[in-house]
């Protein structure tokens, strides 16, 4: 269980405190089982609210909607419904049946709105879709009104890219390159193969996460390009549409799981490589600005099943609220056979001598006694 009912928690040591235990079953307030996978959290007057796909016992299409739960504490999680539900109308973007994943919303303080992002695959297409969702609502726990999907940035190009650039991107032909892996295909890639295919319609939408930066400016992390290349976009003022510019991260690189947080003046950007639902060994990036140039460092996790990220993959990175340096790494452990039964691993997040984020595996860890001043 999430929360220990006990007066002193042997494994992490902290009297009068509930505990976090990763990979273990969790449950809400009312003793059922959190159903909040792929998701992310927000801080919103003196609560957190935790968004995640309600994911169903068998199949892996969604049948309710994107769930949110609330608590004061980041241990104790009271259920406050379905915040944006399936459609029943057929031929919805959002028509029971489609799939939506990675739901993260933000608040937008101009336009006293909660916004929503997700990643969208519409029914019966499998993953061809490749869409973001948009939802918007007045109150954190909804209900959120769909407004729209799409793929970002049609007719644009990444803003890093020059004339020359665009002209060689044009003349790259997928028929060109019909072996997959070869030091020529992946070169192709990176001069922007999948890129110039996608301009006219947009740039494919997969695994993502949304990133409010302290100016307010808010941005789509996104994996494009058949899971091939990372794009950071930026969204206009009310946070429902892009205003053309992006970049590509990695691009060739197969990153997925995006996670993004700020320290200092230091972005970090912690993902997964593609395999699946298959766990495997996280990659970290780290920029000065959130335009980059990204620089690759290696995993940041350490010890016993750091090369498969303790068997999960990550979806968010939580910034504790009033607490300096108090950063949370959310993951899944995935449970293909039954998404509804896969685990949280939520680790806090450690920095060496030389400022570099490290994950350490812990069986049990309070938030409380982690973080000073929580």
């Amino acid at each position: 269980m999430l929360w220990l009912a006990v007066g002193f928690c042997a494994l992490c040591g902290v009297r009068g405190q509930d505990c976090i235990e990763p990979g273990k079953v969790w449950h809400d307030a009312e003793g059922r089982v959190i159903n909040a996978h792929g998701g992310g959290v927000l801080w919103h007057e003196g609560r957190y609210y935790w968004y995640g796909e309600n994911r169903p016992a068998r199949g892996f299409t969604t049948e309710v909607g994107v769930g949110v739960y609330s608590s004061s504490d980041l241990v104790h999680w009271t259920d406050e419904g379905v915040a944006l539900a399936v459609s029943g109308r057929q031929g919805s973007p959002i028509e029971r049946g489609c799939i939506m994943e990675r739901p993260k919303v933000v608040y937008n303080a101009r336009t006293c709105k909660f916004v929503m992002l997700f990643h969208l695959e519409l029914k019966g297409q499998g993953y061809a879709a490749a869409r973001v969702g948009f939802a918007e609502a007045d109150s954190p726990v909804g209900p959120f009104r769909f407004i729209r999907s799409l793929r970002p940035n049609a007719g644009k190009w990444p803003s890093d890219f020059s004339r020359r650039d665009i002209r060689r991107a044009k003349r790259l032909k997928e028929s060109d390159y019909t072996e997959w892996w070869t030091p020529e295909w992946r070169k192709a890639v990176a001069d922007g193969l999948l890129l110039a295919r996608d301009v006219p319609g947009g740039q494919m939408s997969r695994d993502m996460t949304v990133f409010v930066d302290d100016d307010g400016k808010a941005y789509h992390i996104f994996s494009a390009e058949e899971n091939l290349t990372l794009n950071i976009a930026e969204l206009t003022d009310d946070y429902l549409d892009y205003t053309g510019r992006f970049v590509r991260v990695a691009p060739g690189g197969q990153n997925e799981a995006p996670t993004i947080f700020k320290r200092g003046g230091t972005y970090w950007m912690i993902t997964s490589g593609c395999t699946g639902w298959a766990p495997n060994e996280a990659r970290m990036f780290r920029a000065s600005s959130v335009w980059g140039p990204w620089e690759q460092l290696p995993s940041p996790f350490a010890g016993e099943g750091a090369e498969k990220s303790f068997h999960s993959q990550g979806t968010y990175v939580l910034k504790v609220e009033g607490v300096e340096d108090g950063f949370i790494f959310m993951a899944d452990r995935w449970n293909p056979e039954s998404l509804q039964d896969s685990r949280y691993v939520w680790l806090p997040i450690v920095f060496g001598a030389d400022g570099v984020p490290v994950l350490r595996w812990l069986d049990s860890w309070s938030p409380a006694g982690r973080f000073s001043g929580f």
